[in-house]
């Protein structure tokens, strides 16, 4: 089973922003690239820098801390499966916009 997050409309980030959530103690990262969303945990999973913050290229996404550049849509680390950030799939439904979390990663 899984939950949906419904982004308040004021949170939706225009093309090429991205935006910081809070969903039940967790901080999200919420990208447009090109009109499409990628949510990202907003920890860094190498020292957990803020991933929000960093500088965008397409759908790479650079930590402020170390430089660990992440893609977007796996998740991985560019050119390397040794670390990860934890992504979730984004749905749309007319005007609004949904991050979506499965049972296990939502703690239930």
């Amino acid at each position: 089973m899984s939950q949906r997050f419904c982004v308040p409309h004021h949170k939706v980030p225009v093309r090429g922003g991205r935006s910081l959530l809070e969903w039940e103690g967790r901080s999200l990262a919420l990208f447009n690239v090109a009109d499409t969303f990628y949510a990202i945990d907003d920890s860094c999973p190498h020292q957990g820098a803020s991933l929000c913050g960093g500088r965008l290229e397409g759908r790479v996404i650079q930590c402020c801390a170390h430089g660990l550049r992440f893609d977007l849509a796996s998740g991985y680390l560019l050119n390397s499966t040794a670390l990860k950030v934890a992504r979730y799939p984004v749905e749309c439904e007319g005007e609004r916009l949904y991050i979506v979390f499965d049972s296990e990663e939502s703690g239930q």
